[in-house]
């Protein structure tokens, strides 16, 4: 089960920052919140979104795109593994 805090946001962040994914937090006009870069793997969410809201925009990036597991941690692991059985449906 997902909780929407701050820990929960931390936790993402952490799998972001262990993936070839450089995750940042820019201001924008994007139609959906975030935007990917694919070819040079960036990923940009809104900084003015809510909590949720950025939660949200990082699982929606965890969908979309293709993380290397070979670099996380075994914690990174468990946890794209779990997202991937309850919310993500990868």
């Amino acid at each position: 089960m997902i909780k929407y805090s701050k820990h929960f946001l931390n936790k993402l962040e952490d799998l972001f920052s262990e993936s070839d994914y450089v995750l940042r937090y820019e201001k924008g006009n994007f139609q959906s919140g975030y935007c990917v870069l694919k070819d040079t793997k960036v990923a940009i969410v809104n900084k003015f979104y809510t909590l949720d809201g950025k939660i949200n925009c990082l699982l929606e990036i965890l969908k979309e795109v293709q993380l290397d597991t070979t670099h996380l941690n075994d914690k990174n692991k468990a946890l794209l593994k779990e997202l991937s059985q309850t919310a993500l449906k990868i």
